[in-house]
C-alpha cells in the first residue's frame, strides 16, 4: 500500500461504488437472469426523488462496479422494473411494511414491488450487494422478500462531526441507515459552528435518510416556572418551526439537564458548597420526577410545529442509580415518545478475581445488560416504543482511534441478543457508533443484512461479504483470524480509566511519571483531547478499586493481545493478500498496539506507585530499571505503528477529537518517551545518589 497523507480515508467515504468488482470468469448457470450492455432500469415516470437518485445510483453501479452500461427509463420494458405495490395493485402481505420490498427475477428480468419509496432504494441496493457477492450482473431466479427489523438506525457521522457530504449520505443509505444525528446547540448551530439544517435535511431526503436533532441546547428554566412554555418555545419550539423537516430530537440528561425540584438533584453549578460536594448530583445525572413534566411541555412546543417528531428519551446518564429509581422515572414518563436506552452499559463483570463496572459502550460484553432489561421492561408494559444504542454499525467505544471493530463473531452475538430483545420487549430502533461515526466496512454491511427480516444465516452471509473484500481463496484463513479477533475482544476490561485512556487514542497514550502532560490536539475538533485523560483511577462503589483489579485486568488485557496476535499470523500467512487484506492486517496491528500500549500504561501505574511509597533507595533504583524497560519496550510499539498509520490514514483518527494517533502525534510520544528515559529517571536516580552520600 502506498503511503496516505492525513484525510486521505475520506476518498473512500465519497466513494460510492468500487470499481472492477466483475469476475471475467464467471459465466451464465442455469436458473440466472443475466444484464447486458444496454440494460434498461424502469421505474414509473412519476417517481419520487429518493426511487430516482436509487436508479440512477444503481446504472453507476453497474457502469463503475460491473463494467455494463445501461439506462434509467420511465417508458416501455425494463430489464429491471421497479414499481410501487398500491400502484400495482400487488399485496406484499407481512412486507407491506416500512422499507419493505419483493424482487422476482426470472428469464424475462427483474421486477422489484415495494411497499415504499425506501423499499423500492433499499431493493435496489440489496441486489447490487448480490451482484457484488456474484461477482456478475446476475440474479438467480426465484423471489426474495425483505423488510427493515429496526427503524430508525441512526448514526453520526465519521467523515468529521456534523458534516455529510452527499456521497457520504449515500454510503450511508447503501448500508441501510435511515438516520443521521446532528449534535444541536441552536437553530442552524452545532458546537463546532455554523450548519444550514433545511439544506442537510433536502440532501438527507433524497437518499431515503431522516436528520435527528441530537440536543445541545441547555435548559435554564424548570417547566413548572411562570413563562416556561414560551422559554421553551422559542427553544425547541422555533427549533422545529425553522426546520420543519427534521424527524425528531434526541434528549439525554448531561446535555440538557434543567434546574429541577426534586430534592434528591441539584440545578447545575450547585452540586458543591464551598468547594464541598453536597451529595447531589446535577439534574442531568438523576431521574429527577420533574423529566415527565419537562417532556410534556416539549412534546407541546414542538408538536405545535411538527405532529408526528420523534421525541426520544435517553435514560444513559442514569444508570449508576437503582432499578426502583429508574423504572420509576419510566412508568411516569409520557406514553407517545420514544425510550433509548443503552444495550449493554453498566453491567458488572468478572475479570479474574475482580469486579468491574462495563463503562459507556464496548463489544467487550454482548448485553443485554441487566438495566437495559429493566428498562426495556418498563417500556413495555407502559406501551414506550423502544430504541436501544447498541453501536453495531461497527464502532464502540473500546478504541478511539480505529475505524472499526473486525470482530464479526462477536457482533453477530450482539445481533442475536438484540432480536431477543425485540421478540421480548419490542426493541424497534437503534443509535449507532455514537460520536465516533460509522465507517462503512464489512462489519456495517453484515449488520445491514442481520437487520433484515427474514433473518438470513449471519455466517453465510459473512462467508459472501469477505469472498467479494478478501478473495474467494483467502475467505477460510480470514475467518479463522477474525475469530481470533472475536475471541480477543471478550477479554478487553471496559472501564472508564482505559476507555478514557489508553483505547481512546492508542499508542500516542503517555507514559508519565512525573511530568502532567497533555496530548496536543486540533483545537477545532470538537472535543480534541478533553475527552481523553492520562490517568482516570475510578471506583464508585461499585466495582473493586482500581489498585486491586489493575492486575486482573493486565492480564485480561494481555490475553487480548495474544489472540490479536494469533489472528495476525493467519492473515500475515496469506499468500496472495489484496489490498483490503493487507489494511485488514493493519487495522488489526493497530488494535493490537493499542491494547499493548494500555497494559504498558498500568505497568506504569503500578511502578509509579510502588516509586511512591517506598523508602527504600535500592527497591527504588530497581523500579526505575523495571519502568524504563517497559518505556523502551512500548517505545518500539510506538515506533511499529507509525507504518501502520502512514499507510492507512483512516487510523488515528476520530471525528470528535480528529488525529490524535497519526505520525506526527506518534512521533510527539517518542519525543515524550525520550524525555522519561532521559530526564524523568535520569533525575530520580541521581536523588537516590544524593540521598546515599
Amino acid at each position: 500500500m502506498r503511503s496516505e497523507n492525513n484525510y486521505a480515508f475520506r476518498r473512500e467515504l465519497l466513494t460510492v461504488h468500487e470499481s472492477s468488482l466483475r469476475n471475467a470468469e464467471r459465466i451464465p448457470a442455469d436458473g440466472e437472469c443475466w444484464l447486458s450492455d444496454g440494460a434498461r432500469i424502469l421505474i414509473p415516470a412519476e417517481a419520487c426523488e429518493v426511487i430516482c437518485v436509487a436508479a440512477a445510483d444503481f446504472s453507476d453501479f453497474l457502469s463503475v462496479s460491473m463494467n455494463l452500461s445501461s439506462s434509467v427509463v420511465t417508458e416501455g420494458k425494463g430489464d429491471i422494473t421497479v414499481r410501487l405495490a398500491k400502484d400495482a395493485g400487488v399485496d406484499l402481505g407481512e412486507f407491506a411494511a416500512y422499507k419493505g420490498f419483493r424482487i422476482e427475477t426470472d428469464k424475462d428480468g427483474i421486477v422489484i414491488t415495494a411497499h415504499d419509496d425506501r423499499g423500492a432504494q433499499q431493493a435496489l441496493f440489496y441486489i447490487e450487494d448480490l451482484m457484488t457477492f456474484a461477482g456478475a450482473p446476475c440474479l438467480a431466479f426465484g423471489t426474495i422478500e425483505k423488510r427493515a427489523m429496526y427503524t430508525p438506525q441512526m448514526v453520526h457521522s465519521a467523515y468529521d462531526m456534523d458534516v455529510f457530504p452527499d456521497e457520504y449520505l449515500a454510503r450511508i443509505a447503501h448500508e441501510g441507515r435511515d438516520a443521521i444525528l446532528v449534535f444541536t446547540s441552536g437553530i442552524n448551530k452545532t458546537p463546532a459552528g455554523d450548519l444550514d439544517f433545511n439544506d442537510l435535511i433536502r440532501r438527507s431526503a433524497r437518499y431515503g435518510i431522516d436528520v435527528y436533532a441530537y440536543s445541545y441546547m441547555k435548559s435554564g428554566m424548570n417547566p413548572e416556572e411562570a413563562g416556561a412554555e414560551e422559554y421553551y418555545d422559542e427553544l425547541y419550539g422555533k427549533l422545529f418551526r425553522e426546520c420543519p423537516g427534521l424527524k425528531g430530537v434526541t434528549l439525554v440528561g448531561e446535555s440538557v439537564g434543567f434546574p429541577t425540584k426534586d430534592p434528591n438533584a441539584a440545578a447545575p453549578g450547585e452540586t458543591a458548597i464551598d468547594g464541598i460536594p453536597t451529595g447531589k448530583v446535577h439534574s442531568g445525572f438523576y431521574p429527577c420526577y420533574d423529566y415527565p413534566i419537562w417532556l410534556n411541555l416539549l412534546k407541546k412546543v414542538i408538536r405545535k410545529h411538527k405532529p408526528d417528531a420523534d421525541i426520544v428519551f435517553w435514560t444513559y446518564n442514569f444508570t449508576w442509580r437503582t432499578e426502583e429509581e429508574r423504572v420509576k422515572l419510566i412508568k411516569s414518563l409520557p406514553t407517545d415518545i420514544s425510550l433509548l436506552v443503552t444495550f449493554e452499559r453498566f453491567e458488572l463483570l468478572n475479570v479474574g478475581s475482580s469486579k468491574l463496572m462495563s463503562q459507556d459502550y464496548s463489544l467487550a460484553f454482548v448485553g443485554p445488560s441487566k438495566i437495559f432489561a429493566s428498562e426495556a421492561k418498563a417500556a413495555k408494559e407502559c406501551g414506550i416504543r423502544l430504541y436501544a444504542m447498541t453501536n453495531t454499525a461497527g464502532k464502540t467505544w473500546d478504541f478511539g482511534t480505529a475505524p472499526y471493530e473486525p470482530m464479526p463473531y462477536q457482533w453477530i452475538r450482539r445481533y442475536e441478543a438484540m432480536r431477543e430483545a425485540q421478540k421480548e420487549w419490542g426493541l424497534s430502533g437503534i443509535m449507532e457508533c455514537h460520536h465516533y461515526g460509522m465507517y462503512p466496512s464489512f462489519i456495517s454491511k453484515l449488520a445491514k443484512h442481520a437487520f433484515l427480516v427474514p433473518a438470513e444465516p449471519y455466517e453465510e452471509v459473512l462467508e459472501k461479504i469477505l469472498a467479494s473484500k478478501y478473495g474467494k481463496e483467502n475467505v477460510a484463513a480470514v475467518d479463522s483470524a477474525l475469530r481470533d479477533f472475536s475471541e480477543a475482544i471478550t477479554h478487553l476490561t471496559p472501564t472508564k480509566d482505559d476507555e478514557h485512556g489508553a483505547l481512546r487514542v492508542g499508542p500516542t497514550h503517555p507514559l508519565s511519571i512525573f511530568f502532567p502532560v497533555r496530548i496536543p490536539c486540533d483545537k477545532d475538533a470538537h472535543f480534541g483531547n478533553r475527552i481523553w485523560y492520562r490517568h482516570v483511577y475510578t471506583t464508585g462503589g461499585w466495582q473493586s478499586p482500581h489498585s486491586l483489579r489493575v492486575r486482573d485486568e493486565m492480564a485480561s488485557m494481555q490475553t487480548m493481545v495474544d489472540y490479536m496476535e494469533a489472528g495476525l499470523a493467519k492473515l500475515r500467512a496469506v499468500p496472495t493478500p489484496n489490498a483490503e487484506l493487507v489494511r485488514l492486517i493493519g487495522l488489526g496491528q493497530f488494535i493490537s498496539n493499542t491494547v499493548k500500549t494500555c497494559v504498558a500504561s498500568k505497568k506504569i501505574y503500578i511502578l509509579d506507585s510502588r516509586m511512591r511509597a517506598t523508602g527504600d533507595p535500592e527497591e527504588l533504583l530497581s523500579i526505575c530499571d523495571e519502568i524504563e524497560a517497559v518505556v523502551r519496550e512500548n517505545r518500539k510499539v510506538t515506533e511499529d505503528t507509525i507504518p501502520l498509520v502512514e499507510r492507512d490514514s483512516s487510523l488515528g483518527y476520530e471525528p470528535s477529537m480528529h488525529y490524535m494517533t497519526d505520525k506526527w502525534h506518534l512521533e510527539w510520544k517518542l519525543r515524550h518517551t525520550d524525555y522519561v528515559l532521559n530526564t524523568e529517571l535520569r533525575e530520580m536516580r541521581e536523588a537516590v545518589a544524593t540521598h546515599l552520600k
